[in-house]
């Protein structure tokens, strides 16, 4: 299972909410939970070959940008591995 926080300031009006709702709606498997006091998104999925480029792509759809919280590492770049991030 893979696992992020991402905090994208301005995620919190109704037009980037209902838009990130239909983008990640689209891609199968991924949950989410939105926490609107603080622009922080919480996202796993149980398909690990989804990638912070397809993350980030999704944000920067909705001219949001996407910053990862937590460590990463260099093999969630690509779509061949992906694991859990913890803070």
């Amino acid at each position: 299972m893979v696992e992020l926080q991402v905090y994208a300031a301005g995620v919190r009006a109704p037009d980037k909410l209902m838009g990130l709702d239909l983008e990640l709606g689209a891609v199968p498997g991924v949950r989410y939970k939105a926490d609107t006091l603080h622009d922080m998104i919480y996202l796993e999925s149980h398909d690990p070959s989804i990638s912070l480029h397809e993350i980030r792509s999704i944000f920067n759809k909705l001219d949001l940008e996407a910053r990862f919280v937590g460590q990463t590492y260099p093999g969630a770049l690509t779509h061949s591995a992906t694991e859990v991030i913890r803070p």
